[in-house]
């Protein structure tokens, strides 16, 4: 028998979670681990694995809800910023969409990204990757809507 997403049963209150905000679309909890104090996880009450899964219908709700929370972060939690993400399958500890929001403040140890970046070998290379992404979203523009 497969295992209940954790990510549902929170939305559904059968497990208990610390609940900062929710309406009918969304649901919003502390994250366990947060990376600072009031680092949030915002997920659809429905469940979807990936952003490319998540309808167009729920698209503004969800991220209306990221907006209000990151505003809500630097009043509440008087932070100088946030920091917004969406890992998609590599790193996706739960397999339910879900946005972290972490509260942010200059000199608070995060850098950028918590990966190591690079540079494109060349501008042909830059051109390649542009164009590669652009094609592919004309080509995928109507089977994304849903």
């Amino acid at each position: 028998m497969p295992t209940e997403c954790i990510f549902c049963a929170i939305a559904a209150g059968r497990v208990p979670a610390p609940v900062v905000a929710g309406d009918d679309r969304t649901l919003v909890f502390l994250d366990h681990r947060p990376l600072f104090p009031g680092h949030c996880l915002l997920i659809p009450r429905a469940h979807y694995e990936t952003l490319a899964d998540l309808p167009d219908s729920e698209i503004g709700p969800l991220f209306a809800m990221a907006r209000a929370l990151s505003t809500a972060m630097e009043d509440g939690l008087h932070a100088e910023g946030s920091f917004v993400a969406v890992n998609n399958k590599i790193s996706q500890s739960v397999p339910h969409l879900h946005v972290h929001i972490v509260p942010r403040r200059k000199k608070d140890g995060l850098k950028g990204f918590f990966w190591p970046r690079g540079r494109y070998r060349d501008e042909s290379e830059s051109e390649a990757v542009r164009l590669a992404l652009r094609d592919s979203l004309q080509r995928l523009k109507p089977p994304l809507s849903r």
